[in-house]
């Protein structure tokens, strides 16, 4: 499993580098952001530029990924400037059809690798009409925030808990294209337990995961956190499928619980 790390700040970078992160996450994307999540507790920072810089000058080993904002009018400036900084991945957000990607991916012009974020319903279901696009190196990641948004659902786990990912995990594993699911929370912490969620990284062969905002924390021990992940990882990996598909089952189970809640709360 490789571990996504999102920040700006180049010393918080190098800092994550050194403890075995493998790609460090900026974040240009700002159009329609705030109208889709401003009521949530998400992750919503504006990198720059400039941010996008520094973290290139301070980092030696792990790979460099922006996301953009979505194909707008403004996208081939915006790729551009990220290619004159040298950054290693794009990640493309909110799209909704294999034309936009091809059009993307006509504006990347080969000059560096992509990620797709996967993260409308019509994105997930139109999956296979994207592969064609996709070269060595590219992926994709499920994004569940606008995944569960577009749906209408409470919580953003649910599209995972009722097994929507089965199907587009097995089509990508079957074409060999790497792909990862949302972010993961410290072991011990969160509604969710993380040892349930990385049982499902494993069943569905997922090999990217977000690491969330906890992991950000100044006072935390991070290289012995990610230990504790690669240890969930372990054990997972060497579990039959039996075991495998009973976590998936406790996790749903969980996953409704939590969206319930949240809809009596909401009233």
């Amino acid at each position: 499993m490789k571990y996504m790390f999102i920040t700006g700040d180049p010393a918080m970078a190098r800092h994550a580098e050194s403890c075995g992160v493998q790609r460090i996450f900026a974040d240009m994307e700002i159009l329609g952001k705030a109208e889709r999540q401003g009521h949530l507790d998400t992750h919503k920072a504006a990198h720059t530029l400039d941010d996008v810089a520094r973290l290139r000058d301070s980092l030696s080993d792990a790979e460099l990924m922006v996301r953009i904002n979505p194909l707008h009018e403004g996208t081939q400036g915006e790729v551009d400037a990220l290619a004159q900084r040298g950054v290693d991945r794009l990640m493309l957000p909110m799209f909704f059809s294999a034309e936009e990607v091809a059009r993307f991916k006509q504006i990347v012009a080969g000059r560096m690798p992509v990620t797709l974020l996967a993260e409308t319903p019509a994105s997930l279901v139109r999956l296979q009409t994207l592969l064609p696009h996709l070269e060595s190196g590219d992926q994709i990641h499920f994004g569940l925030n606008d995944l569960s948004l577009g749906m209408a659902l409470d919580f953003l786990f649910e599209p995972l808990a009722a097994s929507l990912l089965d199907l587009p995990a097995s089509i990508l594993s079957a074409h060999d294209i790497p792909f990862g699911i949302g972010g993961i929370a410290r072991v011990g912490q969160g509604d969710l337990p993380a040892d349930y969620v990385m049982g499902e990284h494993v069943r569905l062969r997922s090999q990217h995961v977000i690491l969330s905002r906890a992991f950000r924390d100044g006072d935390i021990d991070l290289a012995a956190e990610l230990d504790k992940l690669r240890d969930l990882e372990a054990r997972w990996l060497a579990a039959d499928d039996e075991a495998l598909f009973a976590n998936h089952e406790r996790l749903a189970t969980r996953v409704f619980e939590i969206a319930g809640r949240i809809r009596r709360e909401r009233g």
